[in-house]
């Protein structure tokens, strides 16, 4: 396993890869199997237990960082057309991986309600337009205005990285760029602005807010890659107010999690918290994100030896290799209802936790040795963007 990892090191723009980003991701990604399987016993240790965030932010920013690395790079070496050529053949294949999966997740949950006679996943997934007017939600799907549970992501990742073309422009001077998109930022949520959807409310992941995170991400990726000072540098006072930001947190979604403390929260802070929404991103969503990604940066070296470990390896592998193990992950997740739905004993929620890990893992080992092998014979592969990565929309503290 180590030596599929290793095969993999040294690609992409910018010095080669960053770990860590491979690393955090390939949590994230687990994090996301075990937050899309209900009952699952694992669930109250994920990220969105302790945080007013979760994996769905962490895989955006960190889509951001790959992003600006890889994309940067290229940009500097073969100007901003070949650049934004290779982001949209990008978008080509995050738009066929998404149809492939809506098809695949489609039929996996009609054939569950037919085989068990229960309609409740069909309201539950937001699949019973599909039931109800099938050609017309296959056309909507097409159009990425139908967006059932669970498969939201994919769309946003394509609008951001079509948002990116005219973004290159601004990658070397990346605090203009951040400041940028904190200004649209604050104008969609301000005005309200989305997307259109088939049946009305806007896409659930609104891409118009959730670029701001993204492009902190580039601004970010594309400064190391020039190996200049990063848009925020280490500061004492800022690790001081982000270990505040990150605690505070904390306690908020433990209150607002546990039903004991809940009648003693004052009517304003529950009424705020209420209002955390994740579909525009709101800012106390943003602010956890960012302090969290701000001190794992400066905590976790990149050279750090536990990240080249053996405990290390599952999750370095599947951040790796993120695209096949997403939608395998979302596979498997309905699976691993499905069984817990059976029973929930420990020895079911052993083989759903252990079997969806150890699947997600294999997929990625084959798609390493894939590459392994497809590098072969003096073969050069483009630099990896990492925006093969998409995050799957989890239930967070707040989400749906």
């Amino acid at each position: 396993m180590l030596g599929l990892i290793r095969a993999g090191e040294g690609r992409g723009g910018g010095g080669g890869r960053d770990l860590r980003a491979d690393v955090f991701r390939g949590v994230a990604l687990w994090f996301i199997f075990i937050d899309h399987v209900p009952g699952n016993a694992l669930g109250g240790y994920t990220l969105r237990n302790v945080a007013l965030c979760d994996a769905t932010e962490a895989f955006v920013l960190l889509a951001g960082y790959a992003a600006g690395l890889a994309y940067g790079a290229m940009f500097d070496r073969q100007g901003w057309l070949f650049a934004s050529a290779a982001l949209l053949r990008r978008v080509g294949t995050l738009y066929i991986a998404h149809i492939f999966l809506f098809v695949v997740f489609t039929a996996q949950v009609g054939y569950s309600v037919a085989a068990l006679d229960s309609v409740a996943y069909l309201d539950e997934l937001d699949l019973n337009a599909f039931g109800e007017q099938p050609y017309r939600a296959l056309l909507e799907a097409l159009l990425l205005r139908f967006q059932p549970a669970f498969l939201d992501i994919l769309p946003l990742y394509i609008v951001l990285l079509l948002m990116l073309i005219p973004g290159l422009l601004l990658l070397n001077r990346p605090r203009l760029l951040i400041a940028l998109a904190m200004v649209a930022y604050l104008a969609v949520r301000a005005a309200d602005v989305n997307l259109p959807s088939w049946r009305g409310g806007g896409w659930f992941l609104n891409p118009l807010a959730w670029q701001a995170l993204f492009f902190v991400g580039c601004a970010v990726g594309g400064s190391r890659r020039r190996m200049q000072p990063v848009p925020i540098p280490y500061s004492r006072a800022v690790m001081l107010l982000c270990v505040a930001l990150v605690l505070a947190g904390a306690v908020l979604v433990v209150a607002w999690q546990r039903p004991e403390p809940l009648p003693f929260l004052p009517d304003w802070l529950a009424s705020l918290l209420s209002g955390v929404d994740k579909s525009g991103l709101h800012p106390f969503r943003l602010l956890s994100v960012l302090a969290l990604a701000y001190l794992l940066g400066h905590w976790v070296s990149r050279d750090a030896a536990w990240l080249r470990s053996l405990p290390a390896a599952p999750f370095l592998l599947m951040g790796q290799h993120g695209l096949p193990v997403f939608c395998a992950g979302i596979a498997l997740s309905f699976m691993g209802r499905l069984a817990l739905e059976r029973s929930e004993g420990l020895s079911m929620q052993a083989a759903v936790n252990a079997g969806g890990l150890g699947a997600m893992v294999a997929i990625a080992a084959v798609g390493a040795w894939y590459r392994q092998r497809s590098g072969e014979g003096g073969r050069r592969r483009p630099a990896d963007d990492g925006t093969a990565l998409p995050a799957a929309a989890a239930n967070g503290t707040m989400a749906r």
